[in-house]
């Protein structure tokens, strides 16, 4: 952590040279932190600063990757071309405490979570230890900007406790002589409280908004994040990696917390579900008093607009470069039958999932596998026989059979080509040519989450309620999707709330931590498959195929060891390593 800290002052030094005034500078031309905060301008200048340790996210990770090539959610076309890719390096199982594939140099920004979200809270701390005293004329402005503050620490600590297990609870600005071995590991209760609680004084701030209105202050914290972050953190802390004994005073917390959020966003109309499922993934939100997208809490400012390049893309697409993450049979297979809403496949017969357990009660038919699927998947995944708009001014109809336009090739490995028989869809406009700029932006907070969030929590507290079931039906019906048949089990409603996760979320960096806080890892992450086409004619004929085998499912890669060059620095660390490391 030293090391840590050491960088955080760096960055301090950095951006206050930055941002100093010629005419506001010491003898020695040093600013130093008190003048700061003595100036209105250079206060909230480090309000942006605390602001600025939000990663990318999205796919700007090792060589423009999604993190979903790390799940079994995708298979990323780069593994066997290019070494340095994330999932290339994470399918091995090479993480130990010297080596974390995730933090890989990437091109986005923060992508050395553990350094960038101790940043964050280190920052934030600096922030409100000067709030008091700082000049800010504007008392409404004041109490925002703590508001803020503590939102931005909760969700550095958030991110960081997902990665790492319980931190020490830190609410001091470090100074260069710290004492670092007074630093202990809480439980991971503890960090919760502490994040719910920054959670608390936020929401009860009236001079916080509880959404952004003016596109001058996109990016901004507010109320509805508030809400979802503690949604989010009470989830955790209450499921089965760490609530093993199964306390249900944990499902109890989360499932009213995260029925508290729902009320205070959906209940007076600010928020709502987008309309199109498909359509959202393709724009930014719009910061009016009216806005179309009322479903967005928080997206990553991160960029200008069309600054989204897309480079994922069909092999018959101009511009193409790779096709990056596609999807796998695993993930085409979660997707249920819009008719029915009834599974498409119960499970598998065997280890290697080549053998498929069908629902015969859904409708499903083998022999045409794509055909009345729940219509998120035709918004996710670039299917054999999907229509693929404004290839060259035509109608494209995408052909990933052995021989065909878009074809799976299985070896050599191909990063212009699936390894999977799919290819990804969501996020990418057919509209907007490969290598042109889009105005996506990636949604890290959105009020399907926080529905199926409570839906989860409230199954688990209470069983099968009412109110589980509805939360659940309305992430369904805005896709087009029936009700869930009533009468189940909580053990069978636990299982359709899981899947609607993986299905509504997909790719959305929800999966990797879901299958580590469920703690089932090892039933998810052993290998993927693929589906090989061939064309009979005018028929198809189908053919499941294991396309990786990895190594990164172990109990141990549940929660990431702490890096090296902390447990030699904090005692408490060494002691106290992350299980299996």
């Amino acid at each position: 952590m030293k090391k840590t800290i050491l960088y955080i002052l760096m960055i301090l030094l950095f951006t206050l040279s930055c941002e100093q005034n010629a005419l506001d500078i010491t003898p020695d031309g040093r600013i130093t932190i008190e003048d700061v905060f003595q100036d209105e301008k250079q206060t909230e200048s480090y309000l942006n600063t605390v602001y600025s340790n939000i990663p990318s996210y999205f796919y700007k990770y090792q060589f423009w990757a999604y993190l979903a090539g790390c799940t079994d959610e995708c298979q990323d076309a780069d593994v066997g071309n290019e070494g340095s890719n994330i999932a290339a390096n994470w399918i091995t199982g090479s993480l130990n405490a010297s080596n974390n594939p995730l933090e890989l140099a990437g091109q986005g920004k923060g992508v050395k979570h553990y350094n960038t979200f101790w940043s964050g809270i280190g920052h934030a701390n600096v922030f409100l230890k000067n709030l008091a005293t700082a000049n800010i004329p504007n008392e409404k402005n004041r109490k925002r900007f703590k508001a803020e503050a503590q939102l931005l620490r909760a969700f550095y600590y958030l991110e960081l406790i997902k990665q790492y297990g319980p931190m020490p609870i830190v609410t001091e600005p470090f100074d260069p002589a710290f004492d670092y071995s007074v630093l202990t590991r809480p439980t991971f209760q503890e960090c919760t409280d502490f994040i719910a609680k920054d959670c608390d004084d936020a929401l009860a701030t009236a001079d916080l908004p509880i959404r952004i209105t003016e596109e001058g202050e996109r990016g901004r914290f507010t109320k509805a994040v508030a809400h979802a972050i503690k949604s989010q953190i009470l989830l955790y802390n209450a499921s089965p990696l760490w609530n093993p004994e199964n306390d249900d005073s944990k499902w109890q917390a989360s499932a009213a917390a995260s029925k508290t959020a729902v009320m205070a966003l959906t209940q007076g109309g600010e928020y709502e579900l987008f309309p199109d499922y498909g359509e959202y993934f393709f724009t930014q939100s719009d910061m009016n008093p009216s806005p179309r997208d009322r479903e967005t809490i928080f997206e990553i400012k991160d960029g200008s607009p069309g600054t989204f390049t897309i480079i994922n893309a069909l092999p018959s697409q101009p511009g193409q470069f790779k096709v990056g993450s596609t999807p796998t049979q695993e993930l085409v297979d979660s997707y249920g039958m819009q008719i029915t809403g009834e599974p498409a496949i119960l499970g598998y017969n065997d280890a290697d999932h080549l053998n498929p357990i069908i629902n015969t009660d859904s409708g499903y038919d083998p022999t045409k596998p794509y055909e009345g699927r729940d219509p998120r998947f035709y918004a996710t995944v670039w299917y054999n026989g999907a229509i693929f708009d404004n290839i060259k001014g035509n109608i494209h109809t995408v052909e990933t059979f052995v021989g065909g336009a878009d074809q799976l090739i299985k070896t050599p490995p191909n990063r212009k080509n699936t390894h999977t028989g799919y290819y990804l869809r969501k996020f990418y406009n057919p509209k907007i040519q490969a290598g042109q700029g889009s105005p996506a932006r990636w949604k890290k907070y959105r009020l399907a989450e926080i529905y199926l969030n409570y839906a989860e929590a409230e199954n688990e507290a209470n069983g099968p309620t009412i109110d589980a079931y509805n939360a659940l039906n309305e992430v369904r019906k805005r896709a087009g999707m029936p009700d869930i048949s009533a009468g189940l089990s909580k053990d069978e409603l636990r299982q359709y709330i899981r899947n609607e996760r993986r299905i509504e979320l997909a790719i959305e960096e929800h999966r990797f931590w879901d299958v580590r806080r469920w703690k089932i890892l090892d039933q998810t992450d052993k290998l993927v498959t693929g589906m090989e086409i061939t064309q009979n004619g005018t028929e198809f004929d189908y053919k499941r195929f294991v396309t990786e085998r990895r190594n990164a499912w172990q109990e141990k890669f549940l929660i990431f060891p702490i890096p090296i060059t902390e447990t030699s620095i904090v005692p408490d660390f060494n002691s106290n390593q992350n299980p299996g490391w």
